[in-house]
């Protein structure tokens, strides 16, 4: 079957004044050459610590941001649109199929905006149906995520955070679209809170035959909800495999990194805790070679030279790093790595 969404080569370039170089233009680089497919119906999960590129990746996936160069091909009916090449007015009708759920509910409901006006604006924008349908359509939505009509007059701030993230997800649904970014939908909520959201999102996808990119940094959320997953550093895809296979064995030692810091709830069971040295690279200035290398305790000269191509280790195990499924390697020295 054809995916839903292709990934190809995406690369988003930010053109900023540097501070200290002489007040400088230069090119951030936050999303670099990444590719990747996701079938319908699937949740694919992204991984990755704040800054490494993520939600810059699914903004420009849905056309906030214009790509700098590569395709995002999404599949409408029997024909495969390139988001990245589309004109506004060819845009319009495809962002109906595709929606996001932002971080913040806080930041994205307009305070000023009723709740039903804030679920019904998409409709409206689109011209769909009478003022009573989309009335009709919003009531509808709101149950399907746990409110009711009663709140269709309240606005945001009369809302708890789990409240305007169910508001949030409405307003996202009621276009009915096919792909739903869902960027880091349950980090500002409390744990308990998380797991309802969780468990909505899941119930959802099942009603409306919903495909999801769910960014995360937190492992665990992304575990419990992907059946893929994707991790990213400095802006490139380090490795994606299955979720069952990457939990089992991480091929690249970032990933074994992030692995080794999930909490686990027994405190009989000691983990060994892998420390990463030193910070993450300047984006807009990032080591030559492999970008994880300045911090991998694996790291071999080649690290230095070559920047590693995403490739299949075996079983659809995709990994960025030359020495993939080697990481039972004694840990280099860092003194012989730097004289290296």
């Amino acid at each position: 079957m054809s995916p839903l969404l292709s990934v190809r080569g995406l690369t988003k370039d930010f053109t900023l004044v540097h501070p200290f170089l002489f007040r400088r233009k230069v090119t951030l680089r936050a999303v670099d050459d990444v590719s990747f497919d996701i079938a319908a119906g699937e949740t694919f999960g992204l991984v990755g610590e704040s800054g490494c590129g993520k939600t810059t990746l699914g903004r420009t996936i849905v056309r906030l941001y214009r790509p700098s160069s590569g395709r995002v091909l999404f599949r409408t009916g029997e024909d495969l649109a390139d988001i990245a090449a589309l004109s506004a007015a060819r845009l319009k009708p495809v962002r109906r199929q595709m929606q996001i759920i932002y971080q913040d509910p806080q930041s994205s409901l307009n305070p000023r905006m009723t709740v039903g006006d804030l679920v019904q604006e998409p409709l409206a924008v689109h011209r769909i149906g009478t003022r009573g349908e989309r009335r009709d359509r919003a009531v509808a939505l709101l149950e399907a995520v746990g409110l009711d009509a009663g709140h269709l007059r309240r606005y945001p701030h009369e809302f708890s955070g789990g409240q305007r993230q169910r508001v949030a997800i409405a307003r996202a649904l009621v276009l009915q679209p096919r792909l739903v970014v869902a960027d880091e939908p349950v980090s500002a909520l409390d744990v308990s809170i998380q797991a309802q959201v969780l468990n909505l999102l899941e119930d959802l996808q099942k009603r409306f035959s919903l495909t999801y990119l769910f960014i995360a940094h937190n492992l665990a959320v992304v575990k419990h909800i992907s059946s893929r997953i994707g991790v990213m550093y400095l802006g490139r895809m380090v490795e994606l495999a299955a979720t069952d296979d990457l939990f089992s064995r991480p091929l690249h030692p970032y990933t074994e990194a992030l692995m080794s810091a999930i909490p686990v709830p027994d405190p009989d069971t000691r983990i060994e805790r892998i420390i990463l040295q030193g910070d993450v690279p300047d984006p807009i200035l990032p080591p030559a070679g492999c970008g994880f290398h300045p911090r991998c305790r694996y790291a071999q000269p080649l690290c230095a030279r070559s920047v590693p191509p995403l490739a299949d280790a075996g079983g659809g195990h995709l990994a960025a790093c030359h020495y993939a499924g080697q990481l039972s390697l004694s840990p280099v020295d860092p003194s012989h790595k730097e004289a290296s």
